[in-house]
């Protein structure tokens, strides 16, 4: 079972390693981690969807490394590993791409693909120890991009150090520095969360947001107190002052705001998790979208978890039967969940993400980006439910 302490995912640097089949990317992987992660063999193809391993790399810290199927898989179920190949580039931080001759019109095409999500990219020549082309490679590479690459062995270690100072000085600028709550607090103010504790929450726990702002909120030395929506205002009356901020569960946003302090700024952990994840900005236009649905529009809901059905369900449930009050019950609403995002946004007239805490900011930006390019409005679960619930304008947003 994970510790407490656990990074989550979604927090993790996601460094992908990419190539040809038989490129020797599993035992890179396997090298550089010091585990034996991937299956290693000599037969194409031999890993089939990608494989992704939380860990620490000293000095980048808590990482995700991700094995992928061979770009240029041509087995019967080639397509569909390069789509998950596809997905796992999206997902990825920095990029190494493994080198196997001076054939490299794949992974050229792949590069320019990372180019453009301006994703750092790190070339590498593996299996050095049985091979004496390295330096031909090396110059078609540079003839090509002006870069060279690494020349690493997997299986003597030689240039493994070399990678990983690569991959320090490709560090994302100002990765892992973002906080969640911005500036909106300082040590020693007194914060407020209000956390119901539905159905949606396991037994026993907290729902990942609520951990990481409480957690951030520790670390900033603030002074903190935690209700549920039911000891709320009895809560309030203990206080000899009013809290500085009070961050709620989106779903409690009218009643949380009907009786806070008129002192009391106020947000959601949906909200904060927007602008963390995601680009608050344009979900804040894309709200403006909501007020033009009409009983005959089409709603797309992207939710990042994958678990089942649950009744009161914020994205299943309550958000779609509160466009229906509004506008009408032959609304369509589609969901979908976990990583299957459509690639094609044309019929929709908006999309709500949710606020993404299981994925990194790297893949949710790619959605976001998706939406921009083919100008389909798109918003977030808490900015909907502030905006239906007539509070949009009273509620705070980290900047």
């Amino acid at each position: 079972m994970a510790g407490l302490n656990e990074t989550p995912s979604g927090n993790r640097l996601h460094i992908g390693v990419f190539g040809k089949t038989n490129s020797g990317k599993s035992s890179f992987i396997n090298r550089f981690s010091g585990q034996n992660i991937s299956i290693v063999a000599n037969v194409a193809g031999t890993t089939t969807d990608p494989v992704y391993k939380a860990m620490e790399v000293y000095p980048l810290g808590p990482c995700t490394l991700i094995d992928t199927a061979g770009f240029d898989d041509a087995t019967e179920l080639g397509e569909e590993r390069l789509e998950k190949t596809r997905l796992a580039a999206e997902k990825t931080d920095i990029a190494i791409i493994l080198l196997v001759d001076t054939d490299m019109d794949e992974e050229l095409h792949w590069y320019e693909q990372f180019k453009e999500k301006k994703t750092p990219v790190i070339w590498v020549i593996g299996k050095a120890d049985i091979r004496n082309d390295t330096e031909k490679i090396n110059e078609t590479l540079y003839q090509q991009t002006g870069q060279r690459a690494i020349v690493i062995s997997a299986a003597t270690g030689d240039g493994m150090d070399q990678v990983r100072k690569e991959l320090v000085r490709n560090l994302p600028e100002q990765y892992g520095a973002s906080s969640i709550l911005r500036e909106l607090v300082t040590k020693g103010d007194l914060v407020m969360l209000v956390m119901p504790q539905d159905i949606q929450a396991p037994k026993g726990r907290l729902i990942l947001p609520q951990v990481q702002t409480l957690r951030e909120l520790l670390d900033k030395k603030c002074l903190v107190m935690s209700v549920t929506t039911d000891q709320y205002v009895e809560a309030l009356s203990h206080l000899t002052e009013a809290p500085k901020l009070i961050i709620t569960d989106s779903q409690v946003f009218a009643y949380v705001y009907e009786h806070k302090p008129k002192k009391s700024m106020l947000t959601s952990f949906s909200v904060l998790f927007a602008a963390h994840k995601g680009d608050i900005e344009y979900y804040i236009e894309g709200a403006n979208a909501i007020g033009k649905l009409n009983g005959e529009s089409h709603v797309l809901i992207a939710e990042c978890c994958t678990h089942a059905p649950l009744k009161e369900d914020i994205g299943r449930e309550k958000i779609p039967k509160m466009l229906r009050k509004r506008y009408g019950e032959n609304m369509t609403i589609d969901i979908v969940s976990g990583t299957d995002f459509p690639d094609d946004l044309q019929g929709y007239d908006l999309v709500i993400q949710c606020g993404g805490c299981m994925f990194n900011r790297k893949y949710i930006m790619s959605r976001i980006d998706h939406a921009k390019e083919q100008q389909i409005p798109m918003t977030n679960y808490g900015v909907v439910i502030a905006y239906l619930t007539g509070i949009l304008d009273k509620v705070v947003i980290p900047v």
